[in-house]
């Protein structure tokens, strides 16, 4: 049976791991960081912990007392935390990897929480590595793209919206959806496109050279 300052080591190790993976996701300002995954891989601990302590209280009430159970349920219940860190961007989705980073971070928890301190230390350096070395590597040798929503707002003559169009091709960024909303008492016109902007490009450079066009009053890349 674990003695309480057993569970509180457990505990503790596993905010630690899940404060490394958390901090990663904070850095990338995720709406699941820091204290989203400490609280979950202690939570996902402490379930853990308490569920080997309760079989083995029991086992002479409950002989189908099983540990497995309660760490199911931390399995399957994390998935609202998973559902709430995804959301639709424009034409794509993000926060597939906060989800699952999410859904690692309590099986470390559980892992922990059983003993396996070991296995969890490893799990966390190879999330670590994906989420930080892995992204390093497709943004500078694959030269991948990343989906970015541009909002442009500007006064409405003839020709705004294709020289913005011509601007941003210069660049090589692909429109993906491009939308519109006009300000007839002000003579406004505010635009917003779904693009795909390659992640060597320098995006100083691009915001320099949209501000330059002819009635530009805003702009904003994200």
């Amino acid at each position: 049976m674990l003695t309480e300052y057993d569970i509180i080591f457990r505990l503790l190790f596993s905010a630690f791991m899940g404060g490394l993976i958390g901090l990663e996701r904070e850095k990338h300002s995720q709406p699941a960081g820091l204290r989203t995954h400490i609280i979950l891989a202690v939570g996902s601990s402490i379930a853990m912990c308490i569920s080997i302590n309760l079989a083995i209280q029991f086992h002479t009430v409950a002989t189908n007392g099983d540990p497995e159970r309660l760490a199911a349920q931390v399995i399957s219940g994390i998935g609202f935390l998973g559902a709430g860190a995804i959301f639709r961007y424009g034409s794509g989705v993000k926060g597939l990897t906060t989800a699952a980073s999410l859904w690692t971070t309590a099986i470390i928890g559980l892992a922990v929480g059983a003993g396996y301190t070991n296995i969890g230390v490893v799990a966390t350096v190879l999330v670590l590595f994906v989420l930080i070395a892995l992204d390093m590597f497709e943004k500078f040798y694959l030269q991948g793209s990343a989906t970015r929503t541009i909002q442009i707002k500007g006064i409405d003559r003839p020709r705004f919206i294709q020289e913005i169009k011509e601007l941003l091709a210069t660049f090589n960024i692909s429109i993906k959806s491009i939308s519109f909303s006009k300000d007839v008492q002000n003579n406004e016109i505010e635009i917003e496109t779904i693009t795909k902007v390659l992640y060597e490009q320098d995006l100083d450079r691009i915001i320099g050279s949209v501000s330059k066009i002819e009635g530009i009053i805003k702009f904003k890349i994200a």
